[in-house]
């Protein structure tokens, strides 16, 4: 297993870690995605350990916290060797103080995520989104203070626009309070527009990506090929995908099959192992996170590492793939000299 550092932190992280949502299967949304107990998460996370993945993710709205329930019960005996990364924010019940990232809201979710977890710390802590209620320095505060607690180790964001990630980053700065290391981002072949603001941002404030849903929800499982049914038993049929249908156009998405499945002949390597190890080769991106429902799929999903693609393989899956920008992207694009887009290949 590799390892990365983690953005602008001393934390090495291998660079898949397991995503726990499948656990619990709790409510519609989240049985799509599985219903793993406590048996079979112990078996799965015992084999990402052997493979030399260390790192979990979860979240406190996972099923209603029964993901980060269950792990923590699969884990026990196990979490000196095991990094835990959980999010809050989002709501977690019917008043009005169960969600955001207010001071009051973010300890108490803290606190009921270690309960659950089973643990006395947290190694990184995630909002799950931006409140744009609540006074980015009053967050950041709460934060830090759970930082000199010892409660959380890290902390990191989740689905930030630019400005939302660069506005916090200042304000730790001003203050001298804990920063974000990393920021917890959806990415993949077939949607590339982090590329646009937020690689840029990572690049120049060393902040790490922890990529989530990185074959796009299932759509670069494999499973889907051009003029067949879309499969029964995916997560998408059964309403469990977080990647909304109007963000993947049908003409890019089979253009970019057509050079997996060509590339997949050269390397003989999956579709989906492609799609992960693409990822593995762009700028900021120090940690995947990969799912699974069963062994199979993880083992799948585990053979993404220990090779590369070749820089012509990448830049075919990155021409079929390309998009038209929206603007301002468009324009700094006339001016390449002026070096306002990453740099995709060394």
């Amino acid at each position: 297993m590799e390892y990365r550092q983690l953005g602008a932190s001393g934390l090495r992280v291998p660079v898949l870690s397991f995503g726990t949502a499948t656990f619990g299967g709790h409510g519609d949304f989240f049985k799509a995605w599985g219903a793993t107990q406590v048996e079979e998460a112990r078996h799965l996370i015992n084999l990402c350990l052997d493979a030399g993945v260390n790192m979990f993710d979860t979240a406190n709205v996972y099923s209603a916290g029964l993901s980060e329930e269950i792990f923590g019960k699969a884990i026990l005996g196990q979490r000196d060797k095991i990094l835990i990364s959980t999010k809050a924010t989002f709501p977690t019940g019917k008043g009005v103080n169960d969600y955001g990232s207010s001071r009051y809201h973010l300890i108490r979710a803290c606190e009921e995520s270690l309960k659950r977890l089973q643990t006395d710390y947290i190694d990184i802590y995630h909002l799950h989104g931006f409140d744009a209620n609540t006074p980015v320095e009053e967050t950041l505060s709460a934060l830090h203070t759970l930082v000199q607690s010892g409660k959380v180790r890290y902390i990191a964001c989740s689905n930030f626009s630019g400005w939302h990630l660069m506005k916090s980053l200042s304000v730790s700065e001003r203050y001298g309070w804990t920063k974000y290391i990393a920021h917890q981002a959806y990415y993949s072949l077939v949607n590339r527009d982090f590329e646009w603001e937020l690689m840029p941002l990572g690049i120049d404030q060393n902040v790490g990506t922890i990529v989530w849903s990185p074959l796009a929800s299932g759509l670069l499982s494999g499973k889907y090929r051009r003029n067949q049914p879309m499969p029964a038993d995916a997560r998408i049929a059964q309403g469990g995908s977080p990647v909304p249908a109007f963000a993947v156009s049908d003409d890019v998405f089979y253009k970019i099959i057509d050079v997996l499945d060509e590339l997949s002949q050269e390397t003989g390597k999956s579709i989906a192992q492609i799609s992960l190890n693409w990822l593995l080769q762009r700028p900021t991106v120090c940690n995947i996170i990969i799912g699974a429902r069963n062994e199979e799929q993880l083992k799948q999903n585990l053979g993404a590492v220990g090779w590369n693609l070749t820089t012509e393989q990448v830049k075919k899956l990155d021409a079929a793939s390309e998009v038209p920008v929206i603007y301002p992207y468009w324009h700094q694009r006339q001016f390449a000299m002026l070096n306002a887009a990453p740099v995709l290949y060394k």
